[in-house]
């Protein structure tokens, strides 16, 4: 279930939150695929299903790149921020790729606010967002995002 703050400010003193999980996501060969189309990276272990047979995974997988990218689609099921005039992503700390996610997997987010403070005439907060691979004792990646919602005037 989506967490939904009104206003940035309500955000202040909101670190500890625990946002998640979402739904889960298939990771197919088509998205693998069109990742790599977009990206240019073309490695075998990504996109020669048959090759990857016999390679370290036992079949293709994601681009970590990929698996990092679709935080973007995780989090607006994690976390609604409303009343700001705009918002922008600042960047991400702290990423690690733990697992790797092969085709046919599913993958779903969690997150936790780590971190909130007023920075710039805006509220600028922290989400640690954890792809977990469903049945896997680790995760794929573990990443810090950050936000800063300027406030309506």
């Amino acid at each position: 279930m989506t967490k939904i703050y009104a206003k940035p400010a309500d955000l202040i003193g909101a670190e500890g939150t625990v946002l998640g999980p979402t739904d889960w996501l298939m990771i197919d060969q088509d998205r693998v695929n069109g990742f790599a189309e977009v990206t240019g990276d073309h490695q075998w272990i990504h996109v020669d299903v048959d090759r990857a047979k016999d390679g370290p995974f036992g079949g293709t997988i994601a681009h970590g790149y990929l698996t990092m990218s679709l935080v973007n689609f995780f989090l607006p099921q994690l976390i609604e921020v409303q009343g700001f005039a705009h918002a922008v992503n600042v960047g991400a700390d702290r990423l690690r790729f733990l697992a790797p996610v092969k085709v046919g997997s599913r993958i779903r987010g969690v997150g936790e606010i780590v971190g909130v403070e007023e920075v710039k005439g805006a509220i600028q907060s922290t989400v640690r967002v954890t792809v977990e691979i469903e049945g896997a004792d680790k995760p794929a990646c573990v990443v810090d995002t950050i936000s800063r919602y300027f406030p309506e005037t």
